[in-house]
């Protein structure tokens, strides 16, 4: 703050809370505006049928309805989405000549009410041809598996391959070789998708068709939503209320937003759909890889060289889930190791299953769970400690910046210091005589203690719009193309107006997510928002106190250099007695000037890449197979933190998100392609009984890259969480010869492994990853 005590680096209770404790919010769903109508989704009980007929004539003439639409109604042509990766396996806004996964829509009804429309879809007569359906990822890539685009030819939708076929392994005394699991699971959050079409144009602007969206991404959706409609972007305009939750799931929009926005320009009426949670549990998925990794080191434990084969699942469409794996996944597979050697493959493969979409990370942890995941399993063969083979291979804090194998260029990185934090905290020592002395004992509840170092990419690089406003009365306004669904920024952004202007924080309101208000935007997701919005807010700031001091400067008859700025007032230095406070200056720009306003666009010109070290401590029943999280110490390294209180909970509810993959979550289909956990009776997810007190710190070692040397926070406590605790479930069964226990670690498989039935370490991969690369000289990367 000008002249005093910053705020920057204090902790900042949240300011935008409040309205959604006295339950004030603004969701989608709450939106019960006069002439409402209301749409429902038929969706098909098939993971891979022909559609042979569609018969709407009953619910045409239920009570209410007021349209009933299938594919030819509203357009059979492919729509654009958030990752399209293959133009071979289009889709539209509803299913045409077949389904390729259970709930996949292919009629949409709408009626007066809500509960006339769910009535009308059960009189939807849809006929079927069932067909063979295949979900499972190797089973897919196999001679004969049932395809799900015939025209293509192939399960493959996209691919990245290593040109350089050498052994990577020539200078190797020991190699290992772990085929993992990196499971689906359901993105779950509190609100599912959810969207309000009024097609009337405004009156007071250029837009035709008005949308509120539960969405990250309100320009992205804008901009999909008006590819969608055949309009200009200008003819759209898009508003994200309230968002209750996204972590990915709702990047942009998808068919289901692009049918309902179709339709109410179609009825030319105001049509709001709010999916069920059984919808929303097959429309939200992440993860989805098999990982065929192997390891090449000295007896010393020095890593020659590393070989990544990866299976990535795109659910029934070529979108998200394939381009994770060939994308992120890939940039990050070499993770804080200094490797001299590395090949990795990548497939996108397409199944009978939803598709699958970006979850919190989106593809960097599952880089960070296979490297470290075979860390620990060289740590074990060798004989060496898993923090020493982790200290023998660290890239060196002096070797930044520095470009990975894959083309990543890290900032900055001390990832020894982080881990030797992590340890101190943790107490390690202690607890592995503590673990020695239950063995000893011969106790049934043994210890585990799992670590894990990650470095992920955040941020992508590129601009972000940001904006301040300071009204005639002295107050302000702080605007940006960020778009928050719970991180702060109303909070964090502000706080970086007040910082530059000696405004109180009070005083200070924030608005976004409004394509009308705020012209462009890059939503969130990648981490990206205070790198790009909060630099964005703080160079408009920044501007905004130099053309403040200018102003001030006129009023009082001085010199620019002579006026300094401090608590709220503006003084010529030297000169006692003489100054403009806020209110008089801002009153006098809005009388003389026209106003006090900066609009301003912030380029990052690189990613940033975050580091951390976790370590977990886990108790497993040697008679159940029921593990239970005792500790997590989280040390996690964000380059300078504006806010603790919110690093905080960013690393608190990651962390927990991180675990939940570890142990519980799963989305399960059986061979049918139908799915077996689509409730919350079914899918398990945490509970707070299920939750532990979280040990986070940090360290900081802020980046050059940009102004405020932040990098970011969302993503990195679920990078580190998950292969920590794998990596203690396996540390605690590790006397009893076990090597390796997939994700998640289920009590059933926890028990298989102690009882000797678990599969083993390694199989070979398939054969696809054999085939020559189909073309494609650089591999499709998707920044998140």
């Amino acid at each position: 703050m000008p002249g005093g005590t910053s705020l920057l680096g204090t902790q900042v209770r949240r300011v935008e809370d409040r309205e959604l404790l006295l339950g004030r919010g603004t969701f989608v769903d709450n939106d019960r505006r006069p002439g409402l109508t209301h749409a429902i989704f038929v969706r098909s009980p098939y993971a891979h049928a022909t559609i042979t007929g569609i018969d709407t004539t009953e619910a045409l003439r239920a009570p209410g309805v007021l349209a009933v639409y299938v594919a030819a109604d509203l357009g059979d042509g492919p729509l654009k989405s958030f990752a399209d990766v293959k133009e071979d396996c289009p889709r539209g806004a509803l299913a045409t000549a077949k389904v390729r996964f259970v709930g996949e829509a292919v009629a949409l009804v709408v009626a007066e009410t809500r509960a006339q429309a769910v009535d009308a879809a059960e009189l939807v007569d849809v006929d079927y041809d069932d067909l063979p359906a295949v979900t499972d990822l190797e089973a897919a890539v196999a001679p004969g598996a049932p395809l799900q685009f015939e025209d293509l030819g192939t399960n493959v939708a996209i691919r990245r391959q290593d040109k350089d076929r050498s052994d990577p392994f020539v200078t190797a005394d020991h190699v290992v070789r772990v085929r993992m699991v990196n499971q689906r699971i359901a993105v779950a959050p509190i609100e599912g998708h959810a969207i309000l079409v009024d097609p009337t144009p405004r009156e007071e602007g250029p837009e035709q068709v008005t949308a509120w969206v539960s969405t990250q991404h309100p320009h992205m959706s804008r901009d999909l939503l008006a590819d969608a409609l055949g309009l200009d972007k200008e003819a759209v305009r898009v508003v994200a209320p309230h968002v209750g939750g996204a972590f990915g799931g709702k990047a942009g929009i998808g068919t289901d937003h692009a049918a309902v926005a179709l339709a109410a320009v179609k009825l030319g009426r105001q049509v709001k759909w709010t999916e069920t949670r059984s919808e929303a549990m097959l429309s939200m998925h992440g993860r989805g890889q098999v990982q065929y990794a192997e390891l090449g080191l000295t007896s010393e434990g020095r890593i020659v060289g590393l070989r990544i084969r990866v299976l990535g699942d795109c659910g029934a469409y070529a979108g998200f889930g394939g381009a994770l794996a060939v994308g992120p996944t890939y940039r990050m597979a070499q993770g804080v190791y200094d490797i001299p050697e590395l090949r990795f493959d990548g497939v996108g493969v397409l199944t009978n299953t939803s598709p699958v979409g970006a979850f919190r990370g989106a593809g960097r942890p599952e880089a960070a769970a296979c490297i470290e995941r075979l860390i620990d399993v060289a740590a074990d063969e060798l004989g060496i400690a898993p923090e020493e083979i982790r200290r023998r291979n660290f890239i060196g804090r002096d070797a930044f910046p520095y470009e990975t194998r894959t083309g990543a260029t890290y900032d900055v990185g001390d990832y020894d210091l982080v881990l030797s934090e992590a340890l101190r905290v943790a107490d390690v020592g202690k607890l592995r005589e503590e673990q020695q002395r239950r063995l000893d004992a011969g106790e049934r509840k043994v210890l585990g203690i799992g670590l894990a170092t990650y470095v992920e990419i955040t941020g992508f690089g590129g601009t972000e719009y940001g904006q301040v406003v300071v009204h005639a009365d002295g107050t302000a306004t702080v605007r940006s193309g960020t778009s928050a669904h719970g991180q702060g920024h109303a909070t964090s952004f502000s706080m970086l107006a007040a910082d530059r202007l000696g405004i109180p924080l009070s005083a200070i309101t924030y608005e976004q997510s409004d394509t009308a208000l705020i012209p462009t935007g890059g939503g969130t997701g990648g981490s990206r928002s205070l790198q790009l919005g909060g630099n964005a807010v703080a160079k408009a700031a920044e501007e905004l106190r130099e053309k403040a001091l200018e102003l001030a400067a006129r009023m009082l008859e001085a010199a620019p250099a002579d006026v300094v700025l401090d608590d709220g007032e503006f003084t010529v230095a030297g000169v006692p007695g003489a100054g403009v406070t806020w209110q008089q200056l801002a009153a006098y720009a809005h009388e003389h000037e026209g106003g006090l306003t900066v609009a301003t666009d912030y380029r990052l010109p690189s990613a940033t890449y975050p580091f951390g070290a976790h370590v977990s401590v886990v108790e497993v029943d040697l008679d159940t197979g029921l593990v239970v999280t005792l500790r997590h110490i989280a040390v996690d390294d964000c380059g300078r933190i504006l806010n603790p209180l919110l690093v905080a909970g960013q690393q608190h509810g990651g962390a927990v998100q991180g675990i939940s993959q570890a142990l519980w979550e799963a989305m399960v289909y059986d061979d049918h392609g139908t799915p077996l956990t689509s409730t919350f009776a079914d899918y398990v997810l945490p509970t707070a009984a299920d939750a532990i007190t979280m040990e986070t710190s940090n360290t900081e070692t802020p980046t050059p890259v940009n102004p405020l040397g932040a990098k970011g926070i969302g993503e990195s406590a679920t990078i580190g969480a998950t292969p920590a605790v794998q990596n203690a479930v396996v540390d605690a069964l590790s006397h009893l010869g076990v090597r390796h226990v997939d994700l998640p670690c289920t009590p059933e498989r926890v028990w298989r492994a102690i009882n000797g039935l678990a599969p083993p370490l390694w199989r070979e991969p398939p054969e696809v990853f054999g085939e020559d690369p189909a073309g494609d000289d650089e591999p499709a990367y998707v920044e998140a």
